[in-house]
């Protein structure tokens, strides 16, 4: 019996800074030995292939190459059990624009460093991002269940980083934070779509993390601020937010 689980994605489902890094693992990648998929494969006692990356867009798991790894649908063979994909941040530019919301607003009048967070934060530029994202994520849902067709297939959305309206977000200010809502609520919706469309089960980390948003008392992700070596990375899912999204993924396999 097969029991290949192939998991696919961005820093969302790698991990990055969640202690200990995966062995033999790009550290450009960000992969972490506790990410939800290791965590999956641990409880399902399946043979894991883990190329989820840093960084990764949607061009990026179909076609394109990422500092030398080549495009992630390249790992599925047809003969896995499980495939999971968390994906369509980084086309959007979801946490970069949270980023920049995050930064002193005097940095948005430096020559060239503000217009590229003045773009970051235009809601005409992430809505333009967003319609196109949406015809990628159908297109993952297709080439998955393509690549794998005797698999469970699961899209799994991003965990919830914002506190809602009313709920202050420091250093963010209420109309960045609104706008990072937006978009975060228009990427699960078309997730939501793609897998609809293309026959793959969802797991809605969003809808069930929104108690546990970065700013809560049992936060499942990170909050704004800088890097910290042997730290979860800022905006990022923390060991718990892993761990939860991690039964979320179990449970949708009715295992």
């Amino acid at each position: 019996m097969v029991n290949r689980y192939v998991a696919l994605g961005s820093s969302m489902a790698a991990g990055p800074g969640i202690q200990p890094r995966a062995d033999g693992s790009p550290r450009a990648a960000g992969r972490s030995a506790r990410n939800y998929p290791h965590l999956v494969a641990q409880s399902l006692c399946l043979d894991l292939v883990d190329v989820t990356f840093s960084g990764a867009t949607t061009a990026h798991v179909l076609t394109d190459s990422q500092r030398g790894a080549p495009p992630q649908v390249d790992t599925l063979d047809g003969t896995e059990t499980l495939v999971t994909v968390t994906i369509g941040g980084n086309d959007i530019g979801y946490v970069p624009m949270l980023f920049a919301a995050g930064l002193p607003r005097f940095t948005r009048s430096f020559p060239v460093l503000g217009a590229r967070l003045r773009a970051l934060l235009d809601p005409a530029t992430r809505e333009s991002a967003l319609s196109e994202v949406g015809e990628s994520l159908v297109e993952v849902g297709r080439t998955l269940r393509r690549r794998s067709p005797d698999a469970t297939v699961l899209f799994v959305d991003y965990l919830t980083l914002l506190p809602p309206q009313g709920v202050p977000a420091p250093p963010l200010r209420e109309p960045d934070a609104a706008l990072g809502r937006e978009v975060a609520t228009d990427l699960a919706r078309l997730t939501a779509a793609a897998a609809t469309a293309t026959g793959c089960g969802l797991v809605t980390a969003a809808d069930a993390s929104r108690d546990h948003h970065a700013w809560s008392s049992q936060p499942w992700t990170t909050r704004f601020g800088w890097p910290v070596p042997r730290r979860p990375a800022p905006l990022h899912p923390n060991a718990e937010g892993m761990r939860a999204v991690a039964d979320m993924v179990v449970a949708a396999t009715g295992t």
